[in-house]
């Protein structure tokens, strides 16, 4: 389900699209600016708060493939005033040390609305689905 003012539902939607475009180039700039400064993020089950520290991990967990491919299609989003929620799945091709990986995931993800702009609050990240290579 999809609620909210269109334009917010926009800006999210370009917020997920943000995320993947810096995936796919690596960038930790870009990518750290979708996040609050005490945001949290946990991924199967292992909790990050703080946008510095959020960084600092992914840099490391991107150090380690050669190449990335990260899509997401919205599942949901429900918008009320400057805070949202919603579902997103993932799409994933990764290469570690010449060996491809494909996984599905799931994001629940919670927002914030800060100075006009749409940022991550709480991303809970879990693998749907794995094909080859190492477990994620």
């Amino acid at each position: 389900m999809f609620s909210g003012p269109i334009e917010d539902r926009l800006a999210i939607r370009e917020l997920h699209d943000a995320y993947c475009d810096a995936v796919l180039r690596k960038d930790p700039d870009d990518w750290g600016a979708l996040w609050t400064e005490d945001a949290v993020w946990s991924l199967m089950g292992t909790e990050v708060v703080g946008r510095e520290n959020i960084v600092n991990l992914w840099n490391g967990a991107m150090a380690q493939f050669d190449a990335v491919s990260f899509l997401g299609i919205p599942g949901s989003l429900a918008i009320t005033g400057d805070t949202a929620s919603g579902r997103y799945q993932t799409h994933e091709i990764l290469v570690e040390k010449g060996e491809p990986r494909i996984a599905g995931g799931r994001y629940d993800d919670e927002f914030v609305k800060i100075d006009g702009q749409w940022l991550y609050s709480k991303r809970i990240f879990n693998v749907v689905a794995q094909l080859g290579g190492n477990k994620l």
